[in-house]
């Protein structure tokens, strides 16, 4: 198998590469410590920088918010159980922002807006672009004219 000339052909999405890293701990590192990393995490960054915790239940919400996350993401949550899930966590962790990410698009963000919810991320934004082909270059000009200089 030869090497790819454009990494970029062979790119992949963020999402997916979330998924690839947490099926890699799950299996690779069975004992991995959640609430560890995001102590680790905040020990490197500092004060000023966030650390938001993708999660896929209250529970894994519940376990971030208590290690100090200061972004629990909801993702994949159905509208009403990420009502229930965001109210929850905010009644525990007041200070927490709660984000809503994953199945959202502009048809249904209605449907997830929340005085518990502070952010909605739509993947479409990213990921569903259309292509604009357009080009930088910038063309000399031809030799066959003569400028035309006006005074």
């Amino acid at each position: 198998m030869s090497e790819p000339t454009n990494p970029l052909v062979h790119s992949v999405p963020p999402h997916a590469l979330t998924r690839l890293a947490r099926d890699w701990l799950s299996e690779d590192t069975p004992n991995f410590d959640p609430t560890g990393a995001v102590k680790a995490a905040r020990s490197v960054c500092g004060f000023s920088s966030k650390i938001e915790v993708e999660c896929r239940s209250t529970e894994e919400g519940r376990e971030a918010a208590a290690a100090g996350a200061d972004i629990v993401m909801l993702d994949n949550f159905q509208p009403l159980e990420l009502h229930v899930a965001a109210r929850t966590l905010k009644n525990e962790f007041p200070t927490l922002q709660i984000e809503a990410s994953g199945g959202v698009s502009p048809e249904n963000i209605t449907l997830y807006f929340s005085s518990h919810v502070d952010i909605i991320s739509l993947g479409c934004i990213t990921q569903g672009c259309p292509v604009a082909d357009f080009s930088l270059k910038v063309q000399k000009p031809s030799t066959n004219k003569p400028c035309k200089v006006t005074k």
